[in-house]
């Protein structure tokens, strides 16, 4: 694994994995600016530079709009409102040292030079990820499809229907193949998903066991990433071989893999009745394509399956980002982690589909909540759903027996060249005992382009998967062999039956989802109607406070979907991903310098991982400088829910800080706390600017407070996209800071995930980075923490996104994004501040790059809620706000930097007129229930039934604008009632009978 790249460190030190070539040598191949001390310096500027630049396409409103909204605001230029709204204190003071601008064309060509640097060859190695098929309609209609990727977190179920019935898809799926009753909407990956397990089931233990047992037949991976989780909260891991545990020892609950990591198929019934008569749970890792033909873990007594679905049609990325599945029994569906689709009802009784039970639970339970995880896999989650929509259950099946039956020709050839394989049965992986040929058919692999797995000293292991060939049978046949001729005479056609115990004979995929769209016309027309229900960046912009709604430009996506960068496995030669490794270096590089931090991680792969991450670092050190004791973590109560549960699950203790009237720390109360806890304080999680939207005066201050007690300073990057270019986290006293790259950095939310959230850290913190123990051995050993994702580099193919996104802005770009970011937020808060008041402001009367609308009080003065408001914007074409956070009644807006002033415009006109609605309430003339308000959204079918009384024209419900008549989005449902929805939960698909009912 690349060591991180500190700023300390010279390019000679800057090595590629065992590569020699150092970084500058390779930026110089390709035509980038050289790399000095981590940093690249700035381009002379070339009078020959194209005029079409990508920063003007990516920054919303031109030179000429910029003018009228800083005219707004009574000032004269975006340097004048950076001088007001950013405390000079923290300012730096001199650019950005990154490349200038370059146009899409040339990065591409750049990139794809980059790209080619990786080999793609033949991966066999397994371990949970497999080369597979994305049928092309799926990948062009959904991977590479806007209307799709630009989707937000369906926390607004009304604009999301289609999004939610294909996660609904994803669950039935899970369901069916597992065999048990419950599953979420996804996961980030198995390891975490183990990781998951592990502490749910460690909530759910009365016996006061604090073991957990694993087998050693697991994912190494796997293996690492549970380790990482159970050490802060003080858990035994016990790694074991199933067959011989006695449980003697009480654990509360089992791990087990089906298939073996090395292809071993058991039989873990007599295992399971074992651990529960312990009062152990059982949770199995399976493979989800083997479920088509094996016995699912619910029929043998599995208590949670867990896994990957990577292989329904996702590809290997190097790693990521694949949806995990999560599943278990009914009666655990109240501590089932992350996102969960329910069936519901709305207003007019017809079914509806919502986030169900655990919705931003973290927002509600903070530090009692039962996981941090508020980021899922939905994209990936959709395609795997669509992949097994597709292709049905019969589909599915044909695609197993075809994997398995290679699977046992390859075998039988290779028992005729006399190897020995290991124990059988087996679905697609085979563990061959070569023992001093290890070496020598392993580097035969190499030559023809093939990686095997390496396991132990003296055994191979070789998986098999959907792409695999004829061809490539007999290729591996002259490996093992060194001989063409023998390899074709060991080719005969055979097959292995599974034992009738291990056989499935339950069906699956029966409901008619999974048997109507099997035709790419029918799937097609299926896609684009779910799409159409779900208000994505294709239709308007999407306001939405800390969540950073921004641009993802084309120009930034199109590598994602390149072989040189998806068709790697996540553990293949380093000499074969030397592209992937210089983009790596080179994006670290760049976040170090935006941030000012000495080292950067890009293991977590998601905004909650990288705050446990940090956390972790956090940890670590204090350990190693014999001060473990040290466990308090201060957390502002405006601070995101994440937060707190992050700090639990790191083993912190947590102790909330007051906010002011104005949204800031107290710092009063922050300097009492930690002169209370100073002997055990351990951390501030701190959220900049302010979790309200205001930079901070004092936080310069916060910081020297919690390092004066022997505290470090956690800075949630959240906020990020105020700060790039004008001032650096790692300059102005945070120790570590993780960063969405699906906020600032461009990668898009995909309706709820993917994201990435990497951390940077100071100089004193970078020993205590993430390591992995599959591609460096010595990182349990090291001062690391271990893992924290299943792969490497978290979700590598599509950090090129970010990659793409610096390098297109350059240093100059980046920071007018973020003056624009702040001066679209100022300008819509002094539109708007006349008719709703501004909950929070600066020193002097500006806000950061979001701002707070206080809507409390019409609730006394029309009966109007935030929610009614919230509902009313769909009318208008427009995703709601962030809603009642970080203050109950409320909404954050935050227009971001790619939002035209048009569109700012069409915003603060929708709001503007939604507070007239609200005045005709409060004046009488319009009734208090029955109004614009209380039944938004209104739906197509509201107004074209036959009966209408309501005390308002059907054209003003629906067409309140202009700009509505011109170009309609119809919310697919009306309002939703997400309280029976919770008393009646069903996640599931229903019978079709029940949706035409």
């Amino acid at each position: 694994m690349s060591e991180p790249i500190t700023q300390a460190q010279s390019t000679a030190e800057l090595s590629l994995y065992d590569h020699e070539t150092t970084v500058a040598e390779i930026d110089s191949t390709n035509g980038f600016s050289p790399v000095c001390n981590g940093l690249t310096i700035a381009a002379q500027a070339d009078e020959f530079a194209h005029p079409d630049r990508f920063v003007d396409r990516h920054i919303g409103p031109s030179d000429f709009d910029i003018q009228q909204m800083l005219q707004t605001l009574g000032l004269s230029s975006l340097s004048a409102l950076i001088d007001q709204a950013v405390p000079a204190g923290i300012r730096i003071q001199r650019p950005l040292q990154l490349s200038a601008s370059r146009t899409e064309y040339a990065l591409l060509a750049d990139l794809k030079a980059i790209a080619q640097k990786n080999q793609i060859f033949r991966s066999l190695i397994g371990m949970g990820y497999h080369n597979c098929i994305t049928p092309p309609v799926i990948q062009r209609n959904i991977l590479e499809n806007p209307g799709w990727y630009t989707q937000y977190t369906p926390y607004q179920p009304e604009i999301a229907q289609g999004r939610l019935e294909a996660l609904l898809n994803f669950q039935t799926m899970v369901i069916d193949l597992t065999g048990l009753e419950i599953a979420n909407a996804s996961l980030l990956d198995e390891g975490t998903a183990a990781a998951e397990a592990m502490s749910m089931s460690y909530g759910l233990c009365k016996t006061g066991a604090k073991a957990f047992w694993v087998s050693e037949a697991c994912h190494p991976q796997t293996i690492d990433v549970i380790r990482t989780r159970a050490l802060p909260l003080g858990i035994e891991v016990i790694v074991g071989d199933h067959r011989t545990f006695k449980f003697e020892t009480s654990v509360f609950g089992a791990l087990l893999q089906y298939p073996a990591s090395d292809g071993a198929i058991y039989d873990y019934q007599e295992f399971i009745d074992r651990a529960h008569a312990a009062d152990s749970l059982v949770t199995v890792a399976a493979d989800l394509l083997s479920l088509t033909l094996l016995k699912p873990p619910g029929e043998f007594g599995a208590d949670i399956a867990i896994g990957n679905t990577q292989r329904f049609g996702v590809p290997l990325g190097y790693g990521g980002p694949h949806a995990a599945y999560f599943a278990t029994k009914e009666a655990y569906k109240r501590q089932i982690p992350g996102r969960l689709v329910g069936v519901s009802k709305d207003v007019n009784g017809h079914s509806a589909l919502r986030l169900a039970l655990q919705t931003r639970e973290q927002h509600i339970r903070r530090d009692k909540a039962t996981s941090n995880i508020c980021t899922a896999q939905v994209l990936l989650a959709v395609i795997a759903g669509m992949y097994a929509v597709y292709h049905g259950s019969q589909g599915l099946k044909l695609i197993a027996e075809r994997v398995h039956t290679m699977t046992a020709t390859l075998a039988a050839g290779l028992q005729k060249l006399g190897y020995s394989l290991g124990s059988a049965p087996f679905f697609d992986t085979l563990r061959l005992e070569v023992g001093d040929r290890q070496s020598q058919i392993l580097d035969r692999a190499i030559a023809h382009q093939i990686n095997l797995r390496k396991i132990g000293d003296g055994a191979i292991g070789v998986t098999i998967d959907e792409t695999t060939s004829k061809q490539d049978l007999l290729d591996l046949l002259e490996v093992f062999s060194g001989d063409s001729a023998s390899a074709l005479e060991s080719l005969r056609p055979a097959s292995v039956a599974f034992p009738a115990a291990l056989s499935r004979t339950t069906p699956y995929l029966t409901h008619p989802v999974f048997n109507r769209y099997h035709s790419e016309t029918e799937l097609l027309r299926y896609m684009y109607r779910l799409q159409a229900k779900d208000l994505s960046l294709t239709t308007a912009m999407i306001p939405l406070g800390s969540c950073t709604m921004k641009l993802n430009g084309t120009s930034e996506m199109v590598p994602v979907t390149w072989a040189e960068f998806g068709q790697i496995h996540p553990f293949a030669p380093g000499e074969q991903t030397q592209g992937y490794q210089v983009l790596f270096q080179q994006l670290e590089t760049w976040l170090a310098e935006i941030t000012g931090f000495a080292g950067i991680s890009l293991q977590p792969n998601a905004g909650s991982q990288g705050e446990y991450t940090g956390l972790l670092v956090i940890r670590q050190y204090h350990q190693q400088r014999g001060e473990g004791h040290r466990n308090v973590c201060l957390i502002p109560q405006s601070a995101h829910g994440t937060n707190p549960a992050s700090a639990v699950m790191a083993g912190m203790q947590v102790v909330p800080v007051a906010c002011d009237n104005d949204g800031n720390i107290d710092l009063a109360d922050l300097k009492s706390k930690a002169e209370k806890h100073q002997n055990h304080l351990a951390a501030l999680m701190v959220t900049y600017p302010s979790t309200h939207g205001v930079f901070e005066e004092g936080i310069q201050e916060i910081c020297t407070i919690v390092h004066h007690h022997g505290g470090q300073v956690y800075l949630d990057g959240a906020n990020l996209n105020a700060q790039v270019g004008l001032c650096r986290p790692g300059d102005f006293g945070a120790d570590v800071c993780h960063l969405n790259l699906h906020k600032t950095f461009c990668i898009p939310h995909g309706g709820g995930g993917p994201g990435m959230g990497p951390i940077g850290v100071a100089a004193h913190l970078v020993p205590f980075l993430p390591g992995h123990s599959v591609i460096s051995p010595n990182s349990q050993t090291s001062s690391s923490i271990g893992a924290v994702s299943a792969s490497p580099w978290g979700s590598s193919s599509i950090l090129p996104i970010s990659w793409m996104y610096i390098a297109l802005m350059g240093g100059a770009g980046l920071t007018k994004a973020t003056e624009v970011a702040i001066l679209n937020a100022n300008y819509i808060a002094k539109r708007l501040e006349t008719h709703y008041p501004v909950l929070y402001k600066g020193k002097n009367g500006l806000v950061a790059h979001e701002c707070i609308l206080d809507l409390r009080q019409f609730k006394k003065t029309a009966e109007i809620e935030v929610d009614d408001i919230a509902k009313r914007l769909i009318d208008y074409g427009f995703h709601p706000p962030t809603v009642s956070w970080p203050v109950a009644g409320t909404v954050m807006v935050e227009p971001t930097e790619s939002e035209s002033k048009a569109e700012l415009d069409r915003f603060c006109d929708a709001m503007i007129a939604i507070r007239e609605e609200i005045r005709e309430i409060e004046e009488g003339g319009i009734d208090r229930h029955n109004n614009l308000l209380k039944n938004a959204p209104h739906t197509a079918a509201d107004l074209t039934a036959d009966q209408w009384s309501r005390p308002y024209s059907r054209q003003r419900a629906a067409y309140p604008t202009p700009w509505t008549r011109e170009n309609k989005f119809w919310a697919a449902t009306g309002r939703i009632d997400n309280a029976y929805g919770d008393r009646n939960l069903v996640c599931s698909c229903l019978p079709m009978e029940a949706y035409e009912s």
